[in-house]
């Protein structure tokens, strides 16, 4: 599709990405409008662990999202002939670019000759130069485009802070808009002055915690501002042993790791659905068939059944190479077909929860009411049995999501995750292993990655602790009057 002269490309992760926003969307435009599935929610804004990660969560999905919107730049060329006439036609670069990309071009194109450490003016590893008198030496030679403004003997550490400021001052200005932009919508909700609503927003008394949600906010704003101002002159996270910036791979990297999480649970839900509600609901002969089918798929090493459909795959896009246009297509086919594959051999702990509760919920006495009076099986499955189920698999893809991005990074260490080209904390974590074996070790690499998967799946399991207290009617928070 060719819109304002840009061509733009979908890949089919990004096109199931904006379907799953698009079904979240529509998921709480319709509980806003029914108090009884909304009401657990509110009681999720009421938590301040809940609102603080939330803000952390936001700003992974905000730069995922931006990373799905692919597109390819105008050539220069833009003319060409075709059989005896010539007609002006459009022609487009082969580089696929997203928005991060665009927004992320210093980084992109700085690129050092080998190693260089976090801030750093030189390179890490000697290089032979070769002096104007003939004779070679090895010396440290100075980067491209980090620390080049600096003078013989100016302080680092003193320039550092000073453009350290004017991102602060960025940060806390994007964090006051925040604050005002809610507080503006508290007024319009509630028909408060603007200034009730604004001291509702910073006490807490506005019906929700904006305060905690604002603080981390005001963090992380404050934070990528800097980093924004310092990595104009700097490589603030170093480059790796090809020059590319660290920082740039470790933001890149955050889309695979949410597609690993949200994509796997597309694939995994139908059939813990399905086959949960189904051996709990009928019972008999069709619950022995499910049993067998998950315990059977529990028994084989989830590992070795990865691995052997990789490699399949892989046998397969070899063969076929002249099917993908680039090896953007190729690698987009691959992390898809991971997140089939680790949603085939999730789904079985899912379906064991809904069983047991499709057990207890049939001998219900509505349900054996319904069933009387001739209402059909699927009219209680889908009326009854699935509403009382949805606080188990809220919880349980909450709980889920953090352990399907460990999973990337362990499949990508035995080197049967996504595709070498794709940017991932996986790939980034393997490729350290032998940079820790250097001397000295290069290590900005495993720890950038580690850092950016830590806060993801941190804020994940705190979030996800907050949902299962907000959702399960079994919780402190429902016993309370």
């Amino acid at each position: 599709m060719v819109l304002f002269g840009i061509k733009f490309v979908f890949l089919i992760t990004d096109i199931l990405l904006f379907t799953l926003f698009a079904i979240v969307i529509a998921y709480f435009t319709y509980a806003r409008r029914h108090e009884h599935i909304y009401a657990p929610w509110k009681r999720l804004l009421n938590n301040k662990i809940a609102m603080g990660t939330a803000a952390v969560l936001l700003c992974y999905l905000f730069i995922a999202f931006i990373d799905s919107i692919h597109f390819r730049l105008p050539a220069e060329q833009t003319t060409q002939v075709q059989s005896s006439q010539a007609q002006n036609t459009q022609q487009f670069q082969s580089e696929t670019l997203s928005v991060l990309d665009i927004l992320l071009a210093s980084l992109r194109e700085k690129n050092e000759t080998t190693y260089s450490a976090p801030f750093a003016s030189h390179s890490f590893t000697k290089e032979t130069i070769e002096q104007e008198d003939g004779q070679q030496t090895r010396i440290y030679p100075a980067l491209k485009y980090g620390g080049t403004h600096l003078s013989e003997g100016e302080s680092k550490l003193a320039d550092i802070l000073i453009r350290s400021l004017p991102g602060i001052i960025k940060g806390s200005l994007l964090t006051l808009f925040a604050l005002l932009l809610i507080a503006f919508r508290n007024k319009q909700k509630h028909q408060y002055s603007f200034r009730e609503s604004l001291a509702g927003v910073i006490n807490g008394s506005s019906g929700a915690q904006w305060k905690p949600f604002l603080i981390v906010l005001g963090a992380v704003f404050i934070l990528a501002a800097v980093i924004a101002e310092l990595s104009s002159v700097y490589h603030v996270f170093g480059t790796d042993k090809i020059g590319s910036s660290v920082l740039y791979q470790s933001l890149k990297s955050i889309r695979t790791g949410i597609m690993i999480g949200t994509l796997t649970t597309l694939v995994m839900l139908p059939f813990a659905l399905a086959l949960g509600i189904a051996a709990g609901y009928f019972r008999g002969w069709i619950d022995d068939v499910i049993q067998y089918l998950y315990t059977t798929l529990n028994s084989i090493p989830s590992v070795l059944l990865i691995a052997s459909a990789i490699l399949m795959l892989q046998v397969y896009l070899d063969d076929n190479q002249d099917n993908y246009a680039s090896l953007l297509e190729r690698a987009d086919l691959r992390l898809l077909f991971l997140c089939m594959i680790l949603g085939v051999t999730s789904w079985t702990g899912l379906c064991r929860y809904l069983r047991a509760e499709s057990l207890k919920l049939r001998e219900m006495d509505y349900i054996a009411a319904a069933r009387t009076m001739g209402v059909g099986h699927i009219t209680i499955i889908t009326r009854h049995i699935l509403p009382n189920v949805m606080h188990i698999v809220l919880i349980t893809v909450v709980l889920d999501f953090s352990a399907l991005v460990l999973a990337e990074a362990v499949l990508a260490y035995v080197q049967i995750g996504v595709d070498p080209t794709t940017e991932s904390w996986g790939n980034m974590i393997n490729s350290a292993r032998l940079e820790m074996a250097r001397d000295p070790a290069v290590w900005w690499s495993l720890t950038a990655a580690f850092v950016f998967m830590l806060v993801l799946v941190l804020a994940a399991n705190l979030f996800s602790d907050a949902v299962r207290d907000a959702l399960d009617p079994r919780g402190e928070s429902h016993a309370k009057p």
